[in-house]
């Protein structure tokens, strides 16, 4: 499991005075770079290696801006080509977000899907795991 901290800053708040929808995903994506190296180590965009299939978040609980947020970021499938991130924001200990988001591995120039095979599938089925208990 990969674990980020991220702490809201002013602007990520809404009218409604909490953390807005919309940030969601771009701290999940920020959150995933650790998962993107094993596939393109220098995060080069030239060399990438993904597409996103799939992408999908559960709100729970409001998140609110003065208290850090932590992303816990974990696979629970990982087949031929493709797996599944599921990704958790927790704020004070509690399960506010709860995220999946299925990736293929994937060739740009031939516009197919490639095997995850070798040290690469080795290194993924280390991240792997079953979801963590829902609490919210």
């Amino acid at each position: 499991m990969f674990v980020r901290t991220i702490e809201p800053a002013f602007y990520d708040t809404d009218a409604l005075g909490h953390i807005n929808n919309t940030r969601l995903p771009a701290w999940f994506e920020l959150a995933r770079n650790d998962l993107f190296r094993l596939f393109t180590p220098d995060l080069d965009p030239r060399q990438w290696r993904l597409i996103m299939a799939r992408m999908e978040i559960d709100y729970r609980a409001e998140l609110y801006y003065g208290h850090d947020i932590e992303i816990r970021t974990y696979l629970t499938r990982l087949g031929t080509s493709s797996f599944t991130v599921t990704q958790e924001a927790r704020q004070n200990g509690v399960l506010a977000n709860l995220g999946h988001t299925v990736l293929v591995q994937f060739d740009h120039d031939t516009k197919r899907a490639v095997p995850i095979e070798g040290e690469l599938r080795r290194a993924l089925e280390a991240h792997l795991q079953e979801p963590e208990a829902v609490d919210a």
